[in-house]
């Protein structure tokens, strides 16, 4: 049986004065995957900056509970703790902290429990299998000179060590040659296996959905939900564009 995992209720946020986002509801449950599509400058990362705690946006008005609680009252580490993750478009570089040091300490903070080194080792090793990147990435500082692809590639081995509750990624596939879209692609498939959580996949092309499951689309325009649907409207968005929902009137999600 599915659980809520996030209920999003009229919420709406902004910029300094200026409105970004508009009366978004949405319900995420457990073992769902979601995706979010629509033209640049819609409102998509806003919304995951928001959910995350980004202090550059002002929630005007609404709420979203985060597996019952009040997610929008909890400071930026407490919503990490509780098991909302957010995949960056543009991972910051960390020097002097290696990719399998930073992996092993936000665990420790995750969960509240000490990490043995050379037990994490093994386990960071067996996920950098699973996306079958080479084990020297373990050993590399934070995002220090990685490219793009290894950046996005690193941050889907975080998830998959964190195992949070909620995956929020965004745009994890722009600017991705082929080979790193599959891998981040094989790394989202072994995250959907877990059907105690849910996924929420933000992008405005449909590259990286094509071998993963999805269970509903939605389709924001100008800071609003103008149509929500099943896997089907990534095939149409693909062939079609946005286009056919620039003047859409927003519907009720439920």
């Amino acid at each position: 049986m599915s659980n809520r995992i996030l209920t999003i209720r009229g919420l709406s946020a902004a910029v300094d004065t200026t409105e970004i986002l508009h009366d978004i509801n949405l319900n995420l449950n457990s073992g769902e995957t979601h995706v979010l599509m629509g033209p640049n400058g819609a409102g998509k990362s806003t919304l995951a900056g928001v959910l995350m705690g980004n202090p550059g946006y002002t929630v005007t008005k609404g709420s979203a509970e985060f597996e019952g609680e009040d997610l929008l009252s909890l400071p930026v580490n407490e919503r990490a703790k509780r098991g909302l993750f957010l995949s960056f478009q543009n991972p910051i570089e960390v020097p002097g902290i290696s990719l399998e040091n930073f992996s092993r300490m936000a665990i420790e903070q995750r969960t509240g429990e000490k990490v043995r080194p050379w037990e994490f080792r093994k386990q960071i090793r067996q996920v950098l299998d699973t996306l079958q990147m080479d084990a020297s990435y373990a050993e590399r500082d934070l995002n220090v000179g990685f490219s793009g692809g290894e950046k996005k590639k690193a941050e889907i081995l975080q998830m998959l060590l964190l195992k949070p509750s909620l995956a929020i990624l965004d745009e994890t596939d722009s600017g991705l040659d082929v080979d790193a879209v599959h891998t981040v692609s094989r790394g989202v498939s072994e995250f959907q296996k877990d059907k105690s959580a849910a996924l929420l996949i933000i992008t405005h092309n449909a590259s990286i959905l094509s071998s993963l499951h999805v269970d509903h689309v939605h389709i924001l325009v100008n800071g609003r939900i103008v149509h929500s649907g099943g896997a089907e409207l990534v095939a149409e968005i693909g062939e079609n564009g946005f286009a056919n929902y620039e003047n859409a009137v927003p519907e009720a999600n439920e």
